[in-house]
């Protein structure tokens, strides 16, 4: 019985779990932050690529020329 509970005493004074766990939190946290980073500059590229192309569809509407829309580098002409 004496062997039982220094076995329990032991395993109620271990910190290795909680320390697991405590850097398991951490590792999902800096996951979800450098998601949601990556997301948030996809979504600021994709916005200032559809300016630029909308930006120059309209320069290329407004001058004339056929051949300025195509050389875009994929942007439709409008």
């Amino acid at each position: 019985m004496k062997k039982l509970m220094t076995m329990t005493r032991q395993f109620r004074d271990d910190e290795n779990g909680a320390a697991m766990v405590e850097y398991s939190i951490l590792i999902g946290i800096i996951t979800a932050a450098t998601i949601a980073f990556i997301i948030g500059v996809g979504a600021y590229v994709t916005g200032a690529w559809t300016t630029l192309c909308t930006d120059l569809n309209k320069t290329a509407v407004t001058t004339g020329t056929g051949t300025a829309a195509t050389t875009t580098g994929g942007c439709t002409p409008a």
